[in-house]
């Protein structure tokens, strides 16, 4: 099985122009802490709950972050997602990992987080694009643009 390429996903995080990466690190996204640009700060939440009221603070503020996180935290995250997203209007852009995703796809995974995260993203109308362990890492600099143009909220989702 292929891993995530996280070299790729850090080089595109710079490219996008981000001034901060908010996070909770897990599975294999964490590995994705050493590749980080010294100069894109990391903020680190205790919750995606958290993290997602300090990535409002910071577009609130002017400055362009990206929020990282696993699909299970996006599920807590729900109460917070909604009033970010959903009532103040702000274009989140948010990577997910998307926990166990490949051995759920070859029908071997038992984790069921793997099979609530698409179907999550289509109940908050979450526009998404999944960025495969093959797939070029341009996809998140190309997504973010374009959900930028329209003033959109929307996510990456990593397959891990």
């Amino acid at each position: 099985m292929a891993k995530v390429n996280v070299t790729g996903i850090a080089g595109e995080l710079k490219a996008c122009g981000f001034t901060h990466v908010v996070w909770v690190p897990d599975s294999e996204l964490g590995a994705l802490e050493a590749c980080l640009d010294p100069s894109l700060p990391l903020v680190r939440a205790c919750r995606e709950g958290e993290a997602i009221a300090l990535v409002a603070g910071l577009m609130l503020g002017g400055a362009r972050p990206v929020l990282i996180c696993q699909c299970t935290g996006f599920f807590e995250a729900g109460d917070a997602f909604r009033n970010v997203v959903k009532d103040l209007g702000l274009p989140l852009f948010l990577v997910i990992g998307h926990r166990g995703a490949s051995a759920f796809a070859a029908g071997t995974g038992r984790d069921s987080a793997a099979r609530y995260l698409e179907p999550i993203l289509r109940a908050w109308e979450l526009p998404s694009r999944t960025l495969g362990p093959d797939d070029d890492p341009r996809l998140i600099r190309e997504w973010y643009a374009e959900t930028q143009r329209l003033g959109a909220a929307a996510a990456v989702v990593v397959s891990e």
